[in-house]
């Protein structure tokens, strides 16, 4: 039977959940195919990345420890434009711990948050609610496509803002961030300086796409 949620994609052994990851794969497809189209395809040169995604959403410490994933850390999935990085954070949420769980919210749409209600706008990615022992789970799609906005006359490196205290709460108390972007190492110290560059590279788990990936759109 081809699966078709996500309970057709394991069994139950010694009440601990056995991922069959051909079904989920098959999973990830249907599902595909049902947000973007029946165009939608699994590329053979991407599987490699579903996997370490995957294992990452399932927490299957055994096979994260032999691809070096940490656990407790969050994804920078990296990658040229148009590669299926987005679409990949979408369709891997349901896999997605229950305390992991996270909203996928784009850089720029912030950025017109910022720019329409200034720093007020920013609590929802930065602040914690009194029954939360952690942040709300988030990842921000396509870091670098924002701009640096002005809200009457306030300039702020919003992205630079949010993940600097959210790298605050990740020490505090592992409050877990995902990141989509297209930018090199090299240009996310440029935009966002190496304060910032040096704090994510103990946040993430950088995950990467061949630079000459195709243009999946």
């Amino acid at each position: 039977m081809n699966p078709t949620t996500i309970s057709d994609c394991f069994i139950i052994s010694n009440n601990k959940k056995i991922y069959d990851f051909n079904k989920c794969l098959y999973f990830i497809k249907h599902q595909g195919k049902i947000r973007y189209g029946q165009s939608f395809k699994i590329w053979k040169e991407d599987i490699p990345i579903i996997f370490k995604l995957l294992i990452y959403m399932i927490k299957d410490h055994k096979v994260a420890d032999k691809l070096q994933i940490n656990l407790d850390k969050g994804i920078l999935l990296s990658g040229p434009i148009g590669c299926g990085k987005t679409s990949i954070m979408h369709l891997l949420k349901p896999f997605s711990n229950h305390c992991k769980e996270y909203k996928i919210k784009t850089c720029r749409e912030i950025s017109f948050e910022f720019a329409k209600q200034g720093y007020e706008a920013l609590s929802p990615y930065t602040q914690k609610s009194s029954r939360q022992t952690s942040l709300s789970g988030y990842c921000f799609d396509d870091l670098g496509a924002e701009q640096q906005i002005k809200h009457f006359g306030n300039d702020c490196n919003v992205m630079a803002e949010i993940l600097i205290t959210r790298y605050e709460h990740f020490i505090e108390n592992k409050s877990i961030t995902h990141i989509t972007t297209n930018l090199s190492a090299s240009e996310i110290e440029n935009v966002y300086g190496n304060r910032l560059r040096s704090r994510m590279r103990n946040m993430f788990n950088v995950v990467s796409f061949e630079s000459n990936s195709k243009d999946k759109r």
